[in-house]
């Protein structure tokens, strides 16, 4: 029999947090379900999940210092956040923390299954990938560890940011378009979506500046383009 799949719920909002549950779990889930970011914590260090669902105001911890302190601990679980702020600075502040999906309230649960699944199918799509090295100028890029490496130093990557990284090796010294990045790694093209992959690609420019040899430029209307001096698989 397989294993079900066990996603952390924390939701401050009691009728919504076991309505989220019961449905989940309809779902074929294992939900876990706490009322706040303290205990929501405590539960992650004690146990294994395969993704988590933050509400973003909630007591004690709010979700983007849950999702901060989870990410200290595992860069690759997957993090949808659930709000009701529709501001686009709290949402970008989401995207930066490392979310993987962000859905504002009121929602539908069928919408909230639906990314989930999304999520899930790239996660697992992506484990299943027989591993790919990459050689950036000096970097080496190890896409199924995702881990970016230069001389003594390694620099582990979120899966976000592996996987645009992964696409602009595939696509070095080419245009990388922006929609079709969008619909490969975030699935929708939207606006939020895109100023989230531009915060993952300023950060990407970080991780490779010990190298000057290489470069992410903007292509103005259609994408992104890595210039490498070397374009290796």
């Amino acid at each position: 029999m397989e294993e079900k799949l066990r996603i952390l719920l924390c939701e401050d909002d009691e009728n919504l947090g076991m309505l989220l549950r019961e449905y989940l779990q309809a779902k074929g889930y294992s939900a876990e379900l706490f009322p706040d970011g303290e205990a929501g914590y405590k539960a992650f260090l004690k146990n294994k999940y395969d993704l988590c669902v933050f509400d973003v105001m909630m007591p004690k911890k709010d979700g983007f210092t849950l999702a901060q302190e989870v990410r200290a601990i595992n860069a690759e679980i997957p993090i949808i956040f659930l709000t009701a702020k529709t501001l686009k600075d709290d949402i970008l502040e989401g995207f930066k923390i490392g979310a993987d999906d962000y859905i504002t309230k009121p929602f539908s649960m069928e919408e909230l299954t639906f990314r989930i699944e999304a999520i899930l199918r790239r996660v697992r799509g992506k484990k299943n990938k027989e591993s790919s090295i990459y050689r950036i100028g000096k970097f080496t890029f190890d896409t199924q560890k995702q881990i970016l490496s230069i001389e003594n130093e390694q620099t582990k990557l979120t899966t976000k940011e592996s996987e645009l990284l992964s696409l602009l090796c595939a696509h070095a010294n080419e245009i990388l378009q922006r929609d079709f990045a969008l619909k490969t790694i975030w699935i929708d093209d939207n606006y939020f979506n895109a100023r989230s992959m531009d915060v993952y690609i300023t950060k990407l420019r970080k991780h490779l500046k010990a190298d000057p040899s290489i470069e992410i430029i903007n292509i103005h209307g259609k994408g992104y383009k890595l210039i490498t001096p070397e374009n290796e698989a």
